[in-house]
């Protein structure tokens, strides 16, 4: 996957405003500030799944190599966002969980080692983002950009099981030293409103 900007469609941007309990604002906003990104609600058109963007990009080759593909993927504040369907906020967590606990002793699969998945930033119902605009322009923080834009009005979007699924195989990548080499850290800083999961690595 290249690093090429990618733009939205106006079917997209429909998706996007969507989210919005007011879409037409969101457009009107787009019209007045073309260029500057926007801060869109979770939990209806889409859910977040915010990751370090390295390993980001070993969970996006896994999905597009192996899996079912992605969504909507975007670029900001340091971070990659990936669109997912309602609920999965909720629900990966949940997944990691329950597997951290098999991974521990407390069920069939104990014994086993388990990979290193960095904390996931999970944003569902109740939580916003700030997604790139449209457009790029001038008023766009670099580093804020579309690396998959929605184009259709209705996109296909992972749910926690492929991601849980993606998760997985990237760690496994940077555990076994394929791809580009291991993160050179799984912190983050929180972000207000997100919810954060850390998964302890076993060995």
């Amino acid at each position: 996957m290249t690093d090429t900007a990618a733009y939205v469609t106006p079917a997209g941007a429909d998706w996007l405003a969507s989210a919005s309990a007011f879409p037409r604002s969101v457009h009107a906003l787009w019209s007045v500030r073309p260029g500057a990104p926007s801060v869109l609600p979770c939990g209806t058109a889409f859910d977040v799944v915010s990751v370090g963007t390295l390993f980001g990009r070993r969970m996006l080759d896994r999905l597009w190599t192996a899996g079912p593909g992605t969504g909507p993927v975007a670029l900001h504040g340091g971070r990659m966002l990936l669109f997912a369907k309602p609920g999965t906020a909720q629900r990966l967590p949940a997944l990691l969980r329950w597997r951290e606990w098999r991974g521990s002793g407390g069920g069939a699969g104990a014994g086993h080692a388990e990979e290193t998945i960095p904390p996931l930033l999970c944003y569902g119902l109740g939580d916003a983002v700030t997604v790139p605009p449209p457009m790029p322009g001038e008023n766009c923080p670099a580093g804020t950009r579309w690396l998959v834009a929605p184009d259709v009005r209705h996109p296909w979007l992972p749910g926690a099981d492929a991601l849980l699924w993606a998760c997985v195989r990237a760690a496994r990548d940077a555990d076994t030293g394929a791809g580009h080499g291991r993160e050179s850290s799984i912190s983050a800083p929180s972000e207000q409103g997100a919810k954060v999961y850390y998964v302890s690595g076993r060995r």
